[in-house]
């Protein structure tokens, strides 16, 4: 069970939401170093700062990152996505000189797709049995 604090509080909402998300490198080119990485934390973590959400765990090899986010209902994950390879894609091309030329044309960094997942809570079989042991009241 998850600890109080941990749950995120809005005005008519109580919510433990978290995703973790894959992102690739354009042809899967294994083009990050850790100094790459490390900027890329920070610039990922201002943008979910933006969101109103939270990078809770962030690493990568040469050629992809996983991210766990926290993240409250009304932000929407395909939204966050987009932005977080986008922004990190342009300041991370704009930072560093030997990824501006990374790929044929320059222009992006990130492969088109992703993975996001729903992470944390307990499993589908546990929550599909707490709803079906649940009995409807009689007429």
């Amino acid at each position: 069970m998850a600890i109080e604090s941990e749950f995120r509080t809005g005005r008519d909402v109580v919510s433990l939401m978290h995703a973790h998300l894959v992102f690739i490198t354009k042809y899967r080119h294994p083009v990050f170093t850790d100094t790459h990485l490390t900027r890329m934390e920070e610039i990922m973590r201002e943008v979910c700062g933006d969101f109103e959400t939270e990078l809770e765990e962030f690493n990568g090899e040469a050629n992809h990152v996983h991210l766990l986010v926290s993240f409250p209902p009304k932000v929407a994950v395909s939204k966050l996505v987009n932005s977080l390879k986008g922004v990190s894609s342009r300041l991370l091309r704009k930072d560093f000189e030997d990824l501006q030329f990374a790929y044929w044309r320059g222009a992006r960094l990130w492969s088109g797709s992703y993975f996001a997942g729903s992470a944390g809570g307990a499993p589908i079989s546990a929550v599909r049995q707490y709803i079906e042991r649940h009995t409807r009241p009689a007429i």
